[in-house]
């Protein structure tokens, strides 16, 4: 059996590992940052593809991901459940994509469109909690017998220990670095999180300023940027403009902030890399990275995906 190298311990090279451990694999993770150090732990994830290409892949692989996550709602230990997402638009009428007719979207009626906005839809999603879900991915893989080895950082995927026959390079924004990858580039999210409100569902508007809000369990995530940038550290400012769209959004004063997080979105100009490659030395990676906003939406698909081309 080959030994396996994951590369990366954010969402996406969690769910890979998850699921190659689970079938069987001697797996270790590889990774300079974990658990909430990570860009993952920083984001809204919730399930809807953003800020990823190209379509018909990111599609498909979200719609996969959306069967997976559905089914991980049934265990209250997982941090997963099922909102209502609605996103609107500031001005005219808001375009529906056309995959959303595979997953129940509807129009909203006016009255259910805030003053703020001219139009809108709903779907319903699933929400992740990230100060929850990360670690039952973590605690799922070591009881099919991972192992992470932390603190590591590697400048090339030829510095991968000889005694891992197969890598899966899931570095997300890290890639540009360390495979030469000139297309890939930090889209910078910052999000503030703060008490919970009285909402019982998830608001969106990617028209300028970007704004989201998503209730969970015990809090409420307020966002957000994107910007090309790998600043993450929190900004005052755009903690201020966050907390100002949000709260005029839903009418209300500005909530208290517990605490403020910034992640670096791992966009890749020419889409999702995810194709084996062969090193030099003979071994072979599978890449799974560029997933910018989309890393939790496409995560259980892109990873079936990997497993497969890990077999061949």
């Amino acid at each position: 059996m080959k030994h396996i190298a994951v590369v990366g311990a954010g969402v996406s090279g969690l769910t890979c590992a998850v699921l190659l451990a689970e079938r069987g694999e001697r797996v270790t993770i590889l990774a300079d940052e974990t658990g909430q150090q990570t860009t993952s732990a920083a984001a809204g994830a919730i399930w809807y593809p953003y800020d990823a290409e190209p379509l018909e892949r990111v599609v498909d692989w979200s719609l996969s991901t959306y069967v997976s996550l559905l089914a991980l709602t049934a265990d209250p230990r997982c941090g997963v459940s099922m909102i209502e997402l609605r996103c609107f638009a500031r001005a005219g009428e808001i375009a529906m994509p056309a995959w959303g007719a595979r997953c129940s979207m509807r129009s909203l009626a006016t009255p259910d469109v805030p003053r703020q906005f001219t139009s809108g839809f709903a779907i319903d999603v699933p929400l992740i909690d990230t100060s929850i879900y990360l670690n039952y991915l973590a605690d799922r893989y070591a009881r099919a017998g991972g192992r992470i080895a932390r603190g590591i950082h590697l400048a090339a995927l030829d510095d991968v220990a000889r005694d891992y026959g197969l890598i899966i390079n899931c570095a997300g924004v890290g890639a540009r670095a360390l495979v030469h990858d000139t297309d890939v580039e930090p889209h910078r999210g910052q999000i503030v999180i703060v008490a919970k409100p009285d909402l019982d569902h998830a608001i969106v508007c990617d028209d300028p300023p970007l704004m989201y809000i998503f209730p969970r369990a015990n809090d409420c995530v307020f966002g957000g940027t994107n910007d090309v940038s790998s600043d993450r550290d929190p900004s005052a400012a755009d903690t201020a403009s966050i907390l100002a769209e949000c709260s005029r959004v839903l009418g209300t004063p500005p909530p208290p902030v517990l605490r403020e997080r910034v992640g670096l979105r791992p966009y890749r100009r020419r889409g999702v890399r995810l194709e084996r490659e062969c090193l030099r030395d003979g071994r072979v990676v599978v890449h799974n990275y560029g997933h910018g906003g989309s890393g939790f939406t496409l995560s259980w698909g892109c990873a079936e995906e990997v497993t497969g081309l890990a077999r061949c």
